[in-house]
């Protein structure tokens, strides 16, 4: 139970910081000093949020393709 927590806290956790820390650098680095709209903040913040999600999904899909695994080894043995 506790490592499930962990784990989502930990999934939330990058969701929310990684993104944010990209947009953060794209706003420092490149749109503040050229003085533009924040173009690469918006851009790098989609970019860090797409690459989060499809790293999350992957992560849950290979979670529940092993359980599934685990149920059906267990298919023939019958009750315990």
């Amino acid at each position: 139970m506790h490592k499930g927590a962990g784990d989502a806290f930990a999934a939330a956790f990058e969701m929310i910081v990684t993104p944010a820390l990209f947009g953060l650098f794209g706003w420092w680095l490149i749109d503040r000093p050229l003085g533009l709209f924040p173009v690469f903040t918006l851009v790098l913040a989609g970019i860090a949020l797409a690459y989060e999600t499809q790293k999350l999904c992957a992560s849950y899909r290979r979670s529940l393709d092993e359980a599934l695994q685990q149920r059906r080894a267990g298919y023939g043995q019958g009750p315990q």
